[in-house]
């Protein structure tokens, strides 16, 4: 495949442009190592490094034309250059035109916010699915493009993947998308040149300051998101929380709101709650479902609005709406023959951990221990560590500190943080080994009990310095009922 150069540019707005523009161009490169002959290499300001600095080795490989916001000293004969003032931004205007603008050829709904985006945008995904339609999703957990599943590698991948993926669902005859957008995504411009159908926006609580800094530049990077939506899209948030209307305070699009506590276009009341599901009432239907929580009540009735606005008739919805399954790691339940149930939830920011806990408090009865298997990521939030202890040890009969993703850090010392605000004679172990500390935790465990593993949900890894070992907590927990039995 090849693309003018000329045609490339028609998306973006050069600042300064050196160079032959008739030209054919194989291929659009963000990755200094992957460029070839004749490709474009667009040069990005990442988190970790600047690709400017990779432009006299790019230049060497006879590349045809150079994207940057910085020209460099010595332009190469023979390479276009073309100066922009933002080539993150052009990356993703340059990789949407490359693959024909496959997003204006679906129906793209996006969902944002800290909590509930896997779950919102997997099951309107299914929802697409029950309907009749081909569907694609791109979330945490995993890529579909209609049941072939790709694996993946971040919440919203790089521009380039993101458009080769939904340039695949095109190929394959889908006629919907749905994403999960990341602040990540929105602030590094990994959707610019994606043209949406709507937007959902679900929560927002402390997380990823370890990246944005404060709560306020969290907030305004998925505010990005809304910003940057069409008239003709639709943009549905949460009444109920706070940040919900300053979302969408400067948006094009048409604004629907969803509620379990206020009047709203879409509105939720929890009728009825036990441990294998819930009886919900939406906008006047009584519709009983197979997930459990308040957490998923909101989760649910930001899949029933964005279902309608999307244009699925609202009483096959509604009817669909009892066949949705739960998603992988999210409150997901395992029960030993002697009637211990285990609960492993992907729960990784202390209001995400409190949500899931009073969720097992309203169903736990009188006698039921609780015990909560939890630790916290390596080289992110630290502000967040002692916060999820505290949350933990308030709920719990007894709380498992142990690790999540270490990474970069010592186990011991993310233990050391959790624990540090705790007060004396507070009910906890902590556990480095995960594997060790979920047999722990089941070996405490009574008949009737509950166990919560929180963290690592869906996740098959654990990462240890760069390297990904495999480990499941679900796998964990299986094994140890079957000890038990």
């Amino acid at each position: 495949m090849t693309l003018k150069l000329s045609r490339l540019l028609e998306d973006i707005k050069p600042l300064e442009v050196i160079g032959d523009t008739d030209k054919n161009i194989i291929g659009v490169h963000s990755d200094s190592r992957k460029v070839e002959k004749d490709s474009l290499f667009v040069a990005v300001r990442g988190v970790t490094t600047d690709g400017h600095k990779y432009i006299p080795v790019v230049a060497s490989t006879h590349v045809g034309a150079i994207v940057c916001e910085e020209l460099p000293t010595s332009l190469e004969k023979g390479i276009t250059y073309i100066k922009v003032a933002d080539s993150a931004e052009a990356l993703g205007l340059l990789a949407s035109a490359w693959y024909g603008h496959p997003s204006t050829k679906l129906k793209l709904v996006g969902v944002t916010g800290t909590n509930g985006k896997t779950t919102t945008a997997t099951l309107l995904y299914e929802m697409a699915k029950l309907e009749g339609y081909k569907a694609g999703l791109l979330s945490t957990v995993c890529n579909y493009i209609q049941d072939k599943a790709i694996p993946t590698t971040h919440t919203t991948p790089d521009p380039i993947t993101l458009n080769e993926l939904l340039a695949e669902m095109v190929e394959a005859g889908c006629d919907y998308a749905f994403m999960e957008v990341s602040s990540h995504a929105a602030q590094q411009h990994r959707i610019a040149g994606l043209k949406f159908k709507g937007a959902v926006f679900s929560n927002l609580t402390r997380d990823h300051l370890d990246y944005h800094g404060t709560v306020e530049n969290y907030m305004n990077a998925k505010k990005m998101f809304f910003d940057m939506l069409p008239a003709d899209a639709f943009a549905l948030v949460n009444a109920d929380d706070k940040a919900g209307a300053y979302m969408v305070q400067n948006t094009k699009a048409k604004v629907y709101t969803y509620s379990l506590r206020s009047d709203a276009d879409f509105r939720c009341k929890i009728l009825e709650t036990r441990l294998d599901g819930t009886l919900l009432q939406l906008n006047g239907r009584d519709i009983e479902v197979g997930f459990t929580g308040r957490f998923n009540a909101y989760n649910l009735t930001a899949v029933y609005g964005a279902s309608i606005l999307t244009g699925f008739p609202e009483e096959e919805v509604a009817v669909n709406m009892s066949r949705l399954v739960p998603v992988a790691g999210r409150f997901q339940t395992f029960r030993s023959e002697d009637g211990v149930t285990a609960i492993v939830d992907y729960a990784h920011t202390p209001d995400a951990l409190e949500n899931v806990i009073q969720t097992i408090e309203e169903i736990r009865t009188p006698g039921q221990q609780l015990i909560v298997v939890c630790g916290c990521g390596g080289d992110r939030d630290r502000t967040k560590r002692p916060e999820m202890a505290a949350i933990a040890v308030k709920y719990a009969t007894t709380a498992v500190f142990t690790s999540d993703n270490p990474r970069h850090e010592s186990p011991e010392a993310i233990l050391d943080d959790m624990v540090a605000g705790l007060e004396p004679g507070a009910r906890y172990l902590r556990i480095a080994d995960r594997a060790e500390a979920i047999r722990t935790a089941v070996m405490l465990s009574r008949p009737g009990d509950i166990i919560l593993v929180a963290g690592k949900g869906h996740e098959t890894y654990q990462i240890v310095g760069d390297v990904k070992h495999p480990f499941d907590d679900r796998e964990e927990i299986k094994k140890r009922f079957a000890l038990l039995n």
